[in-house]
């Protein structure tokens, strides 16, 4: 039988090769150095290798007290097992499908009255829509009983509540920096689902006693395809489901008070339906409309009123006064017109701006009739004084009279003509002639003073009997007219 060759360690230069049996003639020295050789490097081998220098300092140990929470968006290995379980389900359907009507509640914090519009009848507000349902399929189990809170993307996933806004213009969710959308669901499967809306909504406004008015407008809630036998509708607290901030103005009207009611809906191709209302009343600020449409009017009307004191003789100032407080008015109207709806009834400022209207016109054909009967009469005096041979040439008294009139001395001095020729008391107290006596030229000083008080005189009996009457009638009128209107409407 022959050996295998192996090295020989004991084996001089001229014996290359030896047997496997001369191992094993080793001497136990050398064997035992061999193996600590063999078992020191199988400790250096185990022993954790040094890093090299990097310029960078180690992070420091955490403290023993710093617990770190587990992660629980980290991916297992495995099938996973997620907490909702949306894919189990069909959440096209409602909660308790077959079942009784599931009750949602509503609350509303309104944020903002943005504006009221009574143009186009309506009125924009910003709020926070909250709806509570539960929805037993979104139960998860928790051992700290805590909620879980998600955007918007949940939402496109799982069952909501369809609610709209009845009569409604225009409304959008707010998505600024993103969808302004807030889903929570607790571990029994309550859910609370919140969202900021803006909405425009219709408002049926009473302007019969506009701008001394107040409104009442409505903002109305109600699912659009679930009737009250699938989806109940209702204030989740009451009066208490609706807050206001309280820094809500607005520049015309004062809020005087938030509310909230609930009623059925009825359609007659689909059936009933829950509505909550939230109402408000609105009452106006009236100082903005004092100064802007009832103050100018008043004065308009009183500015009628002087030309009652101006010389029936000045045609050109009374006209041209009574032409501009007319076109006045007309703009004032024209201008409240503007800024208001086409109603077909009778506002509480248009009674007072007609009513003021009529009271400027009146003023104008009062004019007219005090020119008329002027003019009349001035006829009548010049045919009687065609009649009568009067001397009024002013020789010895220096007597100046107006419109064809004869002094009082010549008057009297005429004893010895016929009663037919001659004017009665009557007849001399109808005529409007001034007589203004003339003093010697050498007292100017007198002569001035005379001056004066006679036309003062002129002025007051150059007045026509209407004039008189007019300024004492249209004052106490307007005076009547306006106690009787902000007794009704204010």
């Amino acid at each position: 039988m022959v050996k295998p060759a192996g090295i020989c360690p004991a084996a001089g230069p001229w014996k290359a090769t030896c047997s496997i049996t001369d191992v094993h003639r080793m001497p136990y020295f050398s064997r035992l150095i061999l193996f600590l050789f063999c078992l020191m490097v199988l400790v250096e081998s185990r022993k954790p290798k040094k890093r090299r220098w990097t310029g960078q300092l180690g992070t420091s140990k955490p403290s023993p007290l710093y617990k770190k929470n587990p992660d629980m968006t980290k991916i297992r290995h495995g099938k996973p097992q997620p907490l909702l379980r949306v894919d189990d389900h069909d959440f096209t359907m409602r909660p308790a499908f077959g079942g009784p009507a599931i009750p949602v509640g509503v609350d509303v914090q309104v944020e903002s009255l943005d504006s009221i519009s009574e143009v186009d009848m309506d009125f924009t507000m910003t709020l926070y829509l909250r709806h509570y349902w539960k929805d037993e399929r979104l139960a998860f189990p928790s051992a700290s009983n805590k909620s879980m809170t998600f955007d918007g993307r949940l939402v496109k996933k799982i069952w909501v509540p369809d609610v709209f806004f009845v009569h409604s213009k225009r409304s959008f969710i707010h998505d600024t920096t993103t969808d302004n959308i807030m889903l929570r669901v607790f571990p029994d499967g309550q859910v609370l689902y919140s969202m900021r809306i803006t909405v425009t909504a219709m408002c049926n406004m009473d302007f019969s006693h506009f701008p001394l008015d107040s409104q009442t407008c409505s903002l109305e809630l109600e699912s659009y395809a679930y009737t009250d036998e699938d989806l109940m509708l209702y204030w989740k607290n009451g009066d208490e489901s609706l807050k206001t901030d309280e820094k809500i103005s607005l520049s015309q009207f004062l809020i005087q008070k938030f509310h909230t009611t609930s009623r059925l809906a009825f359609y007659s191709s689909t059936g009933w339906y829950n509505r909550l209302y939230i109402n408000f009343t609105l009452r106006r600020h009236i100082f903005f409309f004092l100064l802007q449409t009832y103050f100018p009017a008043t004065l308009m009307v009183m500015l009628s009123w002087v030309s009652f004191w101006i010389d029936r003789r000045a045609v050109p100032a009374r006209v041209s006064l009574g032409i501009t407080t007319v076109l006045t008015m007309s703009t004032i109207i024209t201008g409240v017109n503007a800024s208001m709806p086409r109603v077909s009834y009778i506002k509480a400022v248009d009674i007072y701006l007609w009513v003021s209207f009529v009271f400027v016109f009146l003023s104008v054909l009062e004019y007219a009739a005090v020119n008329y009967l002027t003019t009349v009469q001035e006829r009548k005096a010049q045919k009687q004084q065609e009649k009568l041979p009067c001397m009024c040439g002013m020789l010895h008294s220096r007597t100046m009279t107006l419109d064809g009139s004869c002094s009082e001395s010549e008057a009297n001095s005429l004893a010895g003509y016929p009663r037919s020729h001659i004017l009665t008391e009557e007849d001399r107290q109808d005529k409007i002639g001034v007589h203004l006596a003339l003093s010697n030229e050498s007292s100017s000083s007198r002569k001035k003073g005379l001056l004066k008080g006679q036309v003062g005189l002129r002025i007051f009996q150059n007045t026509h009997a209407i004039d008189k009457y007019s300024r004492l009638i249209f004052p106490a009128s307007y005076i009547f007219f306006n106690l009787i209107y902000w007794s009704v409407f204010a």
